[in-house]
């Protein structure tokens, strides 16, 4: 079982209401601060690129392009690379607890004792998804899950591709993979590579309106039944 993060076990809106101010406020200074580490140098560099910025663009214009990026809810690889160093930080320092549906993390759990792979998908980075499932209500969960794909090391969601390439990293056929997520566009993509999928649908969440296309449709991971 492959799982997306927002909408699916955790809400869109906390992320945006909570976890994008913070990261907000603190780009300058991980770019500044931090500009020798090799991920914040390496998305320097995908910024400038990404952007169209001249080489030696200062952290004034490349905060501008970040902000753009969030304003717009854009899913760029160097936004979510400072902001998953962001967040650690805050996890680390107490200043950050991670929220999670009801439902979800009893689930996780049950799944896990039932002997059944769990990894995540998320367009948030492998360090965001580790402090995101480190540091949650209900203590460390990372113990439970056996991978963790972004779009720097897979690619993009919405891509078919993406999903050949954890597939084949996990080792298992298409139709033993199970992917949720409440956007039916990576539905579609995680199906077009034969994927089953299950689309989640969060009443009040972001794109509950959207609707999950012809995908298998739940409202909470009590729905979800192995036979």
């Amino acid at each position: 079982m492959v799982l997306d993060i927002e909408g699916t076990t955790s809400s869109t809106w906390f992320v945006h209401d909570t976890l994008y101010p913070y990261s907000r406020e603190r780009f300058a200074a991980i770019l500044s601060r931090r500009d020798r580490h090799p991920d914040v140098e390496r998305a320097r560099t995908q910024i400038v690129e990404e952007a169209g910025l001249a080489g030696d663009a200062g952290v004034e214009k490349l905060v501008a392009a970040l902000e753009g990026w969030l304003d717009n809810d854009e899913k760029r690889t160097p936004l979510k690379t400072l902001q998953g160093l962001i967040w650690a930080e805050g996890f680390a320092a107490g200043e950050l607890t991670s929220h999670f549906y009801p439902d979800a993390i009893p689930a996780i759990r049950r799944w896990h004792e039932q002997g059944i792979g769990l990894q995540i998908f998320s367009s948030g980075s492998v360090n965001a998804q580790t402090s995101w499932f480190g540091n949650t209500p209900d203590g460390d969960l990372l113990p439970l899950f056996s991978g963790h794909f972004d779009t720097e090391n897979v690619g993009p969601k919405k891509l078919a591709a993406s999903y050949a390439t954890i597939r084949e990293e996990i080792g298992v056929p298409a139709e033993q993979l199970l992917f949720f997520s409440d956007l039916v566009e990576e539905l579609d993509a995680a199906r077009a590579d034969g994927w089953g999928t299950v689309g989640v649908r969060r009443e009040g969440d972001q794109y509950f309106d959207r609707g999950v296309g012809e995908h298998p449709e739940i409202a909470s991971f009590d729905e979800v039944e192995f036979r």
